[in-house]
């Protein structure tokens, strides 16, 4: 009866997206340090435009650009969603999905049915699997899995001999002994993460300061725009700082709605965040972002968007908070779902590629056009952003517009090489020079 229903409105949905909004513009227009946005228009439902996750067929791969190759590092995994290059060289990645949540009202209803077509509703793994490739010729030859037993892992980071792995609930810490290809027991919880309301947005990163003194975990809301009230959003869209042990908790930057990727910028030393933004206002308004993290910084969830672009569908306004709101460094493009970053400070790719930030763009359900649904390229000049972002990594939709794949996170191998996560491909895929 569940699945009928769940159709029922998904065919719903369908019909009434037939009649909201289509983009108009070029998706690339919501790109830069000053992207456009038409004027926001409130819509009852998301549009639905879910792309069939079909997988890729044998023998094919992601088209990279040009002077990049791309090849198959491991395949065969369960929903690959996180990767981590250990110092040794071997490679982590969290088989992992959202915990069990039953869609609130017809809204959250219909997004869960959409999320099982674009291939997010499978059971998660709930591990943490290594990959070695011990006789380093670009593919890795065991897989094996390292830690089970987790709840929606997604972030991992080792400091010392200490892993840290933050499931949707908690942080965990194990010990870990290089060159181990198992890991026993439950951890040791460190500290617990609000997993409170609808969580939607269920996925926990989590890295380290570069001196390895402070966790830093993001965190991201409940739901779109705080639709159930503040209190279940406490501690949610937002990076939370921690000691190693888990003490001296405490929000370092808030207000941003889905912050995903972190990552320290080499010249400058900041933290730099790519962050989902809202639903239902339009196909082109607002765009996700990254953007430098200031320690105490406020980026406007749920009030406003993009700095001081209120959100009228908000009660009660905050107008003193929407002063306070600081705008993102640079635009992702509206609905684009970019997820992990990654700084380049390798060589083996060739130098155009050298120095800048790449970004995982996992791909819209709820935009016509799509947008997302590859892996791109922003230059920096003295760590900030210079010009606009180059595709390094496309064709993830075929020619029927159906998803072979979706790129998630993206870390470097000891090779220098990019290892790109993609959990509808089940794939993690190598890209080196061409």
């Amino acid at each position: 009866m569940k699945r009928l229903m769940l159709a029922g409105l998904a065919v719903s949905a369908l019909a009434l997206g037939a009649c909201q909004p289509k983009a108009t513009s070029d998706v690339n227009a919501g790109y830069g340090p000053d992207p456009q946005m038409p004027e926001a228009k409130s819509t009852p439902l998301p549009t639905v435009n879910a792309r069939q996750a079909v997988g890729w067929a044998a023998g094919a791969a992601p088209i990279p650009a040009r002077g990049l190759a791309v090849a198959r590092f491991a395949e065969g995994l369960d929903h690959p969603r996180w990767l981590y290059t250990l110092p040794n060289g071997d490679v982590l990645v969290a088989e992992s999905n959202s915990p069990f949540r039953e869609g609130k009202g017809i809204e959250g209803m219909v997004a869960k049915s959409m999320m099982e077509k674009a291939g997010a509703g499978v059971p998660s793994a709930n591990r943490i699997t290594l990959l070695r490739d011990a006789d380093h010729d670009g593919v890795a030859e065991l897989k094996t899995v390292l830690i089970s037993g987790l709840n929606s892992p997604s972030g991992m980071v080792l400091v010392g001999d200490t892993l840290f792995v933050a499931n949707t609930d908690s942080v965990v810490a194990f010990p870990y002994v290089a060159g181990e290809t198992r890991i026993e027991g439950p951890g040791r919880k460190i500290a617990d993460l609000p997993a409170t309301g609808q969580n939607q947005h269920w996925a926990r990163n989590i890295i380290a300061s570069p001196d390895g003194t402070k966790l830093y975990v993001a965190v991201g809301s409940s739901n779109n725009i705080a639709n159930d009230g503040l209190e279940v959003e406490k501690e949610r869209a937002a990076i939370l700082q921690m000691n190693l042990d888990g003490s001296d908790r405490r929000v370092f930057a808030s207000g941003l709605r889905n912050p995903n990727g972190m990552a320290f910028e080499p010249v400058t030393g900041l933290l730099w965040t790519a962050v989902n933004e809202r639903d239902m206002i339009g196909p082109e308004t607002p765009p996700d972002y990254m953007t430098v993290v200031r320690e105490g910084g406020f980026y406007g969830w749920p009030w406003s968007y993009w700095g001081q672009n209120v959100d009228d569908r908000v009660e009660p306004a905050n107008p003193e908070m929407v002063a306070r709101a600081i705008k993102p460094s640079y635009g992702l493009g509206a609905h684009t779902a970019s997820l992990g970053i990654h700084f380049y400070g390798g060589t083996l790719l060739p130098q155009m590629w050298r120095g800048g930030m790449f970004v995982a763009q996992h791909g819209s359900w709820n935009r016509d056009p799509p947008s997302g649904y590859r892996v791109i390229y922003v230059p920096f000049v003295a760590g900030n952003p210079s010009g606009m972002p180059v595709e390094a990594l496309g064709g993830f939709l075929n020619a029927r517009g159906e998803a072979q794949g979706r790129p998630v996170s993206i870390v470097e191998d000891g090779a220098g090489a990019l290892l790109v996560a993609d959990d509808v491909g089940n794939v993690i895929w190598r890209v080196t020079g061409g």
